[in-house]
């Protein structure tokens, strides 16, 4: 199956590095096919990762989708800051509709050099917001920081460290590394630097309802949640779920058919039709 893949990738001549295959029996297949460093930005797949972490607080009775945004960050809200941001959800963070009306923090095309502070949660906060919450979808790296600090806030500990021992030493990561801010927060939306064979097991997890080799990482609730509003993992098509990232990361999952699939490359589109053809 893999070899497949391989083929159907180098005949339409795509900048593919690594695809790795995975299934509900944690079995994990990796193939290369354009030599890359084996570490690579996962770009906007990171915000699954964020879901994830959003997720373990909701396990622990922390964090609810209904909970007010400002009333977690109450000690960062700038005096002047736009009374729409007192009725933004976490539910509208995690869906991108707290009211922006343009991208908003995305350092993989923006020049952060040129921000007006180093202190990006004032950056965002103190925007003017252009819709009512919870109305217009509004893509932006900004709402996974948000989510980034709102762990922060809410644990004491920066995502990684939240993540790391429950999530990537369980699950037995090789080396990866998370971009930050300059206040030393993990970004959230982008910049998480795994390998493709690690970047899999987070579709395993969703496969298996939240269970990792006999141990319940995440509610069977969390799962269906994450899945029934979208948060990142939206449905695509034929049974698959998935996130796509820039220049053509991939993490999609099929619960049917006990399957998921990652890749990274680097490419103008997702190569979403090679995976998930019947």
């Amino acid at each position: 199956m893999i070899e497949n893949y391989k083929q159907k990738i180098l005949e339409k001549k795509l900048n593919t590095y690594f695809v790795s295959i995975g299934d509900t029996d944690y079995n994990i297949q990796k193939i290369a096919i354009v030599p890359a460093n084996p570490t690579c930005n996962c770009y906007s797949v990171a915000k699954a990762f964020t879901v994830t972490a959003i997720g373990l607080l909701y396990d622990k009775g922390l964090l609810k989708p209904s909970d007010l945004l400002c009333d977690i960050l109450k000690k960062h809200l700038p005096v002047d800051i736009d009374p729409k941001w007192l009725k933004v959800t976490i539910h509208d963070v995690l869906l991108h509709k707290m009211g922006l009306g343009a991208g908003l923090l995305d350092i993989d095309c923006d020049d952060a050099s040129q921000y007006p502070s180093s202190d990006y949660l004032e950056i965002v906060l103190k925007t003017t917001l252009k819709y009512d919450p919870g109305t217009i979808h509004q893509y932006s790296d900004a709402a996974y920081y948000l989510l980034s600090r709102v762990v922060s806030e809410i644990t004491g500990k920066d995502m990684i460290e939240l993540l790391r021992p429950i999530l990537m030493e369980k699950m037995r990561f090789k080396e990866l590394a998370w971009s930050t801010c300059p206040k030393g927060y993990s970004i959230g939306a982008t910049g998480l630097y795994i390998r493709t064979e690690d970047m899999v097991k987070l579709g395993i997890l969703y496969l298996n309802k939240g269970i990792w080799q006999e141990e319940r990482i995440l509610s069977e609730e969390w799962i269906e949640l994450v899945l029934s509003k979208g948060y990142e993992f939206k449905y695509i098509d034929n049974g698959w779920y998935g996130k796509g990232g820039m220049r053509g990361q991939l993490l999609i999952f099929n619960p049917s058919l006990g399957k998921t699939i990652a890749c990274h490359s680097y490419e103008d589109k997702i190569p979403y039709d090679i995976f998930m053809k019947k």
